[in-house]
């Protein structure tokens, strides 16, 4: 991968640093005899925003619906917390998945609830709260984190499509997960929308503490908000690296996406 780090490399500062929460090793997945993952092999820091680069159909949401345990792979070992999901239980699966938050390319918002009922949802559903005072207390703590106070009690069809995906995040985050899954985060909104997010992204990590895994195709967004960038092309991973180290590669794939980069 010339100057840009190997995945070896990469492992063994993960080792030596911080806690490592998420670690794919030799992961597989295929759909008939469509082989969509091909011994893919990652690790996630805590704290870290690890941000995954690829055009479409490359294996690039598949990788984050296996580490959630909505896909089985065929192959390999999966890893959270130390824990091989695929070993867990059902009920075990159902606790591991209440330390995830997961954006939804739609926002995945309730349309006939307001934003404060979307909220309170998971807050009595999952989490089993009954002091009104705690549940507003946390749904007016997580809008004005996500700069989206004026919008709670209004419909999803009332707000922008920014203004939505704040929402969708700001439902994801009230639960305080631990790990952050962003699957296209920034699709279908406009230039300056879009990067309003992807800074909303990396305030997230800041303020929760969050480790994050960013699955995209917009480059402004992979300049913001990752620490560390990942380039699968055909279900594996290609080449990996900082943003500068990525835009310096030689490594043909990654330049095709930097190419207009200055």
């Amino acid at each position: 991968m010339d100057e840009v780090k190997t995945n070896t490399e990469q492992i063994t500062e993960a080792k030596n640093g911080k806690e490592v929460v998420i670690a794919l090793k030799g992961l597989k997945k295929s759909f008939g005899k469509n082989e969509v993952l091909k011994d893919i092999t990652l690790e996630v820091k805590r704290g870290e925003n690890v941000l995954i680069l690829g055009k479409s159909g490359t294996g690039k949401s598949v990788t984050i619906q296996c580490i959630v345990g909505l896909l089985t792979p065929d192959g390999g070992s999966l890893k959270v917390f130390g824990e091989e999901v695929a070993q867990l239980s059902d009920k075990e699966l159902k606790q591991l998945r209440m330390k995830f938050g997961f954006l939804f390319q739609s926002g995945a918002l309730y349309d006939s609830m307001t934003i404060r009922e979307n909220l309170a949802f998971p807050l009595t559903r999952v989490l089993k709260l009954t002091d009104q005072r705690e549940i507003d207390k946390r749904i007016e703590d997580v809008l004005e984190s996500v700069g989206l106070l004026e919008a709670t009690d209004k419909l999803p069809s009332d707000l922008s499509g920014g203004m939505r995906k704040r929402a969708g995040l700001a439902r994801t985050l009230i639960i305080n997960p631990e790990i952050m899954l962003y699957d296209e985060p920034t699709t279908c909104l406009d230039p300056i929308t879009s990067r309003e997010i992807s800074y909303l992204i990396l305030e997230i990590q800041k303020k929760y503490k969050t480790s994050s895994i960013i699955i995209t195709h917009d480059m402004e967004c992979a300049r913001i908000a990752a620490d560390r960038i990942l380039i699968m092309d055909d279900g594996k991973f290609v080449a990996e690296g900082s943003f500068d180290e990525l835009h310096r590669s030689t490594n043909k794939i990654a330049a095709s996406f930097f190419k207009d980069i200055l």
